[in-house]
Order: C-alpha cells, then sequence, then structure tokens
C-alpha cells in the first residue's frame, strides 16, 4: 500500500470512529460499503461470514448515547494493513448507572473502494454484559 492509501485509510478510520463518538450515524453509513459485514468476538463462529449487516450495525450505534454518556475512543494504536486497518483502544463514557465503562477492544477492518466492508471487533463480552444489566435497570426504573 502507497503512503498517499496508507493516509486515506487512517483518515477514513479517524472519521468513522469520530463519527460513532457523535451519534452521527448518516456519515458512518456512508463510510460503510452496502454490503458490509460486522462480527464480534461474542458472535457464532457460524455468523463468521454473514455477521450483522449495516443496518442492525447502524441501529446499535443509534442509541449508543442513550446508553453510553460522553462515549469516546481512547485509541492506543492504529495502523493501516494491506487491506484495511487495525486498531485497539478503549471506549470509555458513562453508564446509565454512573459507573465509568472501560472497554478494551481490537478491531481489524477491511477497506475496499474508500469503504469500511467488513469489520472484526474483539471486546470482553462480560463488560458487554454490564452495560447491557445497566441498561435494563435504567429502563425499568424509568417504567416505575
Amino acid at each position: 500500500m502507497s503512503e498517499a492509501a496508507e493516509r486515506e485509510v487512517l483518515a477514513l478510520a479517524e472519521r468513522f470512529f469520530r463519527a460513532i463518538e457523535r451519534g452521527d450515524v448518516e456519515t458512518v453509513r456512508q463510510i460503510y460499503s452496502p454490503q458490509a459485514v460486522i462480527w464480534h468476538n461474542y458472535d457464532s463462529l457460524d455468523e463468521r461470514e454473514t455477521g450483522q449487516n449495516v443496518e442492525a450495525n447502524l441501529a446499535v450505534l443509534a442509541g449508543l448515547p442513550q446508553r453510553i454518556r460522553g462515549a469516546r475512543y481512547d485509541v492506543w494504536y492504529r495502523e493501516a494493513t494491506a487491506t484495511g486497518f487495525v486498531q485497539q483502544h478503549v471506549l470509555r463514557g458513562t453508564m446509565p448507572n454512573g459507573e465509568p465503562l472501560v472497554l478494551p477492544a481490537c478491531i481489524i477492518a477491511k477497506v475496499e473502494d474508500g469503504h469500511v466492508s467488513r469489520i472484526d471487533e474483539y471486546f470482553d463480552p462480560a463488560i458487554r454484559a454490564r452495560l447491557y444489566a445497566a441498561v435494563k435497570a435504567a429502563q425499568e426504573a424509568a417504567r416505575s
């Protein structure tokens, strides 16, 4: 990959994660290729090829501001690869119960024709479970 291509891929990665932080789902949609696949390490290995589609992923991202106040990515490492980029980061914010969220993760992204066509995301599902439990408790408290 040329230096110019590496710069473009890294700028795309930066734009992608900043859009998620802002809750800018339309920019994320534009960055994804229409047929992008998003797979998480807690998904079934049988789903590795099909994963989550763009619309399902955007629905999750659209709800991020309600589930995590002040969500931000602290990027430890980001590097262009022959097929896209790899990134290690910590997703930080505040869960609905007031507890801090600290979610270390690794993303392997494939980029084709200037769009993210695949993401493989790895993180501790126990932290995700704590977040979802806090969201559920907040929803139940709001109904009471």
